[in-house]
């Protein structure tokens, strides 16, 4: 039987160490490199405003790589 290989999202705890909103934008900053994007505009974004609207654009820019739980 041949299987496709599928990458499994990373998943990130909100509740845990991971949701540190600077942890949070440590992993912004290494998927940006990853994804060619350009991360002073990511960081902008993020540290915006609030903690809440930093999760939201986290998962706007790499919701597609990783998964939020709480």
């Amino acid at each position: 039987m041949i299987k496709s290989k599928q990458k499994t999202k990373q998943t990130i705890d909100l509740t845990g160490p991971e949701g540190n909103a600077f942890v949070l934008i440590g992993y912004a900053k290494k998927l940006s490199k990853q994804l060619e994007l350009d991360f002073d505009q990511v960081h902008r974004e993020m540290t915006s405003s609030d903690y809440e609207h930093l999760v939201k654009v986290f998962d706007d820019y790499f919701g597609e790589y990783v998964d939020l739980v709480r």
